[in-house]
């Protein structure tokens, strides 16, 4: 069985990953459980830049496919804010429960049709013959008015699905893995890898 290394210590991403690439008929493993341990300084401008910097360093300990993913919540009203930054956004270590308050803040008073935003998912894979591949998925919606819903991290307590009239901390993992960046990012990830196995098996 193939096995995929992808770049994260995330349980919780983790878990969305297995769901989505269960039928592919390979096994999706953390860094943690293939035993790689590697520190990366994710400096690049855009989100595939920083999946990529994640993908190649795993790459070079490893013969395994390797993806990595990045990926930000970008508020039209602040200037697409916090973006690229998201993971960093008030610093590393700060809690997101501090972060969302804080956007919540900055949103004080602005109305509904003023709070669209949208999170947006690269997915970068480094492949064993060195070829990289890179896709982008997003989901739009707006931010709320405050923190609803257990079932999501990060960001998604705020972030509202106008389609399900829930945060996306509400929704089912079902309905997650269905619209949410990262499950729409992975699909296409994994029609990509579909044509690289069927090329590499000929």
């Amino acid at each position: 069985m193939r096995k995929i290394v992808f770049a994260t210590g995330n349980a919780g991403k983790i878990r969305e990953i297995n769901a989505i690439m269960a039928d592919t008929g390979m096994e999706v493993v953390s860094m943690k459980d293939a035993g790689i341990s590697t520190d990366v300084e994710e400096n690049g401008s855009t989100y595939e830049e920083n999946a990529l910097i994640k993908a190649r360093a795993v790459a070079s300990v490893t013969g395994d496919i390797v993806m990595a993913d990045d990926s930000g919540l970008e508020i039209d009203y602040l200037n697409k804010e916090p973006g690229v930054y998201s993971a960093r956004y008030l610093g590393e270590d700060t809690s997101y429960h501090i972060k969302n308050a804080e956007l919540l803040r900055r949103l004080e008073g602005v109305p509904e049709e003023q709070r669209t935003a949208r999170f947006v998912c690269a997915i970068a894979a480094v492949l064993p013959d060195g070829r990289e591949l890179t896709v982008r998925a997003a989901i739009e919606g707006r931010i709320g008015y405050e923190e609803k819903g257990m079932n999501g991290f990060g960001y998604d307590p705020i972030f509202y699905v106008p389609e399900f009239q829930k945060t996306t901390a509400e929704l089912t993992e079902a309905e997650k893995n269905e619209v949410s960046h990262r499950g729409k990012a992975l699909r296409l990830m994994k029609e990509e890898l579909k044509r690289y196995e069927d090329t590499t098996c000929q």
